[in-house]
């Protein structure tokens, strides 16, 4: 009977010091998605160029290679489907963003500016079966230019 007590005080302990712990921040939790996604897309053959390219338009999460064509991906995480899914997220405003930060990318790769450009969403809801990635190719065309 000893010992089922010890148990229960050992869970009840560990309940705490689960309670303790930090959870991810926004930052730390949008890096692991990013890797996820990136690790996915590595499984269908695209090669990363770059993570998280920043310019004053914004920022695009994953620039990739596919064959000769220049990808780049916006990665949405959804804990739950309440506000929509992470693709829904997407939205034309936000697009124009990552479009001009597109733009800004291949001004400052001149080597890379005939490339043929793609904008890929990864949009993740780990409930979902397979990891719950949902890969859309081509998910909108730039609104700059």
């Amino acid at each position: 009977m000893g010992t089922v007590l010890e148990r229960q005080a050992s869970t009840v302990r560990m309940a705490k010091h689960s309670l303790k712990d930090p959870p991810l921040n926004g930052r730390k939790s949008g890096a692991y998605w990013e890797k996820t996604a990136e690790s996915f897309l590595r499984t269908q053959g695209l090669e990363l160029l770059q993570r998280n390219f920043s310019s004053r338009f914004g920022e695009i999460d994953l620039i990739m290679e596919d064959d000769q064509t220049l990808v780049f991906v916006e990665v949405k995480y959804r804990k739950n489907d309440h506000h929509g899914s992470g693709a829904e997220a997407v939205t034309f405003h936000k697009q124009g963003r990552i479009s001009r930060t597109a733009a800004w990318y291949l001004a400052k790769n001149p080597d890379r500016a005939e490339c043929v450009c793609r904008f890929d969403v990864i949009s993740i809801d780990p409930k979902k079966r397979d990891q719950g990635i949902n890969w859309i190719k081509s998910a909108f065309y730039s609104t700059v230019g």
